[in-house]
């Protein structure tokens, strides 16, 4: 729940739109951009240096998304937000 609640406060806080799942350690945000999900998942691991899985690899539906997964420490977490505020 902590690792969940530094995810998504830090993601909306960059602006993004990000609900808190209840009972799952994966985080799926809906791409703020005009992108498809293999494109911004790219652009993330490029840019800084974050995996994050594309939503279309779950299926159509999945497209327009990618999945955050909740399986690094807090502080990891925390980096990682101040990774992706640097290029936003």
């Amino acid at each position: 729940q902590i690792r969940r609640d530094v995810l998504v406060e830090g993601l909306n806080g960059l602006g993004w739109k990000v609900q808190k799942p209840k009972a799952t350690f994966y985080i799926w945000a809906e791409i703020p951009l005009k992108k498809k999900s293999i494109e911004f998942s790219s652009e993330i691991l490029q840019k800084a240096n974050i995996v994050v899985t594309p939503g279309v690899g779950f299926g159509s539906y999945g497209e327009g998304y990618i999945r955050f997964a909740l399986t690094v420490t807090k502080e990891r977490i925390k980096e990682a937000i101040g990774r992706l505020q640097a290029i936003w």
